[in-house]
C-alpha cells in the first residue's frame, strides 16, 4: 500500500525559527541514533518514521556512524525515504554529521577536510540524496586547525551538498571561534547540537548565551538523560531496561538512589501538571525559548505521541520552575 501522509500532520506541532536564519524546526525532532540500524527491525523503523511525519515531525537527524553497524541507519532511512517519503522531500529537514570514527586509517575520523567531504559523499550515497539540509561537524578536533574544519563545511555548502551547517559537542569558546570563521567565509552556522537535560546542564554556563549572541539555533540531544527522566525507573531498575543491560550509554551505577529520589520528586510535579515525566522533561529543556528543538529517540510510536503531546503544554509557572530547581540543585 502506497504511503500517504496524514493531511492533519501540521495541526499540532509548533515550528520555531532556528537562530537568525529563515529556517524553522519542529519543537520535537526524531533522532535515528538507536533503533534504526541492522540490529533493529526495519518495519518498526519505517512505522516510527511515518508516524513521526504524520504528527508534524519534519526533522530527521542522522550521522555517518549511526547503526550499528556504522552507516546502516542512513542506509535504512534512505530506503524508507525512497519508498515512502520521496514525494515529501521538500517538506523534510534531513541532517547528518561526521566527526567520530567511521572507517579505518588516518582519514576516517575527526575534522580534516579530507574526512568531512568524503564522509558526506558516502552519506548522500547511502541515503540516495543529492544534498542534506544540515551537515554537522560532530565533535571538536584537538589537532586539525579550526580554520580547515570550518573551510570544509563552507566548501560542502558551496558544492550544493548541504544547505546549512552546524556544530555538535563544541564548548562555548571554541564554538564562538568557529562561528566567527564561518561568518567570514560567508556560510553562517545555523545550529549547535549539545547534550542537555535536567541532569546535564553544562550548556547553561555560557554556551546558550554564546548561541544567542551569535544568532545560532540549538537542538538538544539526550533530553531525557538516556531514559532516566521517564517513568521507566520510578520503582528501581527493571531487568529489561537499558541500565540493566550492557549499554555503555546508561549503567546501573549511574542510577544512584539520590538520583532516583530526584526522579520520583520530579514525577510528582509532572503529575500535578497533568503530564508524564518525559513530557515535562522535554518541556523544561524548551523553556525560555533558548533551545529551538528537542531531539528524541523512539522505539515505539507511543513515545512519539507523548513527545508531540508535550507541545501543547510546554510552559511553566514561576512556582513550578522554582520547585524543579529546588530538586535539581
Amino acid at each position: 500500500m502506497v504511503y500517504q501522509a496524514s493531511p492533519t500532520r501540521y495541526e499540532n506541532m509548533e515550528y520555531r525559527r532556528c537562530g537568525r536564519s529563515g529556517l524553522k524546526l519542529p519543537a520535537v525532532s526524531l533522532g535515528l541514533w538507536h533503533n534504526f540500524g541492522d540490529n533493529a527491525h526495519f518495519e518498526n523503523g519505517r512505522k516510527l518514521i511515518r508516524h513521526a511525519f504524520d504528527h508534524g515531525i519534519t526533522h530527521f537527524d542522522l550521522a555517518n556512524n549511526y547503526g550499528p553497524p556504522p552507516g546502516s541507519a542512513e542506509q535504512h532511512f534512505g530506503r524508507i525515504l525512497q519508498e515512502d517519503l520521496l514525494p515529501y522531500r521538500d517538506e523534510l529537514i534531513i541532517s547528518s554529521k561526521a566527526g567520530y570514527t567511521m572507517w579505518d586509517g588516518p582519514y576516517g575520523d575527526w575534522g580534516s577536510k579530507k574526512y568531512l567531504v568524503a564522509s558526506l559523499n558516502q552519506s548522500l550515497k547511502r541515503m540516495g540524496l543529492e544534498y542534506v539540509d544540515i551537515f554537522y561537524h560532530h565533535r571538536p578536533d584537538p589537532d586539525t586547525p579550526l580554520e580547515e574544519t570550518m573551510a570544509a563545511l563552507d566548501l560542502i555548502v558551496r558544492q550544493g551538498k548541504a544547505l546549512y551547517v552546524g556544530l555538535s559537542n563544541y564548548p562555548a569558546e571554541r564554538a564562538k571561534k568557529a562561528f566567527e570563521i564561518l561568518q567570514q567565509l560567508g556560510t553562517p552556522c545555523l545550529i549547535h547540537q549539545p547534550k542537555y537535560s535536567m541532569f546535564e546542564r553544562w550548556v547553561e554556563a555560557d554556551l546558550l548565551d554564546t548561541l544567542a549572541d551569535n544568532g545560532v539555533g540549538s537542538i538538544a540531544f539526550s533530553p531525557l538523560a538516556g531514559g532516566v527522566l521517564t517513568d521507566r525507573y520510578l520503582a528501581g531498575i527493571p531487568e529489561d531496561s537499558r541500565a540493566a543491560s550492557d549499554s555503555k550509554f546508561l549503567t546501573a551505577d549511574q542510577l544512584t538512589e539520590e538520583k532516583l529520589a530526584k526522579v520520583r520528586k520530579l514525577n510528582e510535579i509532572a503529575q500535578a501538571r497533568g503530564q508524564k515525566l518525559s513530557q515535562m522533561a522535554l518541556a523544561w529543556v524548551l523553556r525560555g525559548d533558548r533551545v529551538t528543538s528537542v531531539l528524541i529517540g523512539a522505539s515505539k510510536t507511543s513515545q512519539i505521541d507523548d513527545a508531540v503531546g508535550m507541545v501543547s503544554h510546554r510552559h511553566f509557572s514561576a512556582e513550578e520552575l522554582a520547585a524543579i530547581e529546588g530538586i535539581l540543585v
